[in-house]
């Protein structure tokens, strides 16, 4: 099994896909329409051509004005067909580069992500209570997640293959959590080992 199918890092456990827009499927008499749309178009403009074309004083085949003029129409739908998207509120024109503003209404799944960790970690300076009852119950999680997809077992249910795997560290972490907060460093150790399961 791949790294990127047995949930690699935390990361890949805390993300989510986002949607893509749904695109209406096609109406019904959408082929009359447009076909009926196409024969005005065409009689219009060629009678406006043999019009002009009069009033100058030339002579034009109706059949040749016709097929003129459905040509032109067919060129300008498969013109359209193949044009790149336009650009949108944030993208510039100028080759895809940004215009520098932010769109703060936009959802950022890192944002999202790194929001789910700091302010419970932050929560947890203050009071260390919270980093046994909000942290510490997540990163068993993780740990028990890892466990199962890697290794198809989990503490609870293999608890001595399962310490083997994690480590006495992280074993003694996850089952006696510590009276004090761990120091951004001790954490990022342990977060360390916690990926590498």
């Amino acid at each position: 099994m791949s790294e990127r199918q047995s949930g690699a890092s935390i990361d890949d456990l805390l993300t989510f896909e986002e949607e893509r827009p749904v695109r209406p499927g096609p109406r019904r008499g959408g082929r009359l329409r447009t076909v009926l749309s196409v024969l005005g178009v065409t009689a219009a403009a060629t009678v406006v051509l043999v019009a002009g074309l009069r009033a100058v004083g030339l002579r034009v085949s109706l059949p040749v004005l016709v097929a003129a003029v459905l040509t032109l129409l067919v060129v300008r739908r498969i013109v359209a067909t193949l044009a790149p998207p336009r650009a949108s509120a944030g993208v510039s024109a100028r080759g895809g580069e940004e215009d520098g503003s932010y769109n703060w209404a936009a959802r950022d799944a890192l944002r999202n992500a790194i929001n789910g960790w700091e302010l419970p970690l932050n929560w947890s300076k203050t009071h260390p209570e919270r980093f046994t009852t909000v942290i510490l119950p997540r990163l068993a999680e993780l740990a028990d997640e890892r466990l199962r997809l890697k290794h198809g077992v989990t503490r609870e249910s293999d608890p001595a293959r399962a310490r083997v795997l994690l480590g006495d560290r992280l074993w003694k972490f996850l089952e006696k959590p510590p009276r004090r907060t761990p120091s951004p460093r001790d954490l990022a150790a342990i977060v360390a080992e916690l990926e590498k399961t």
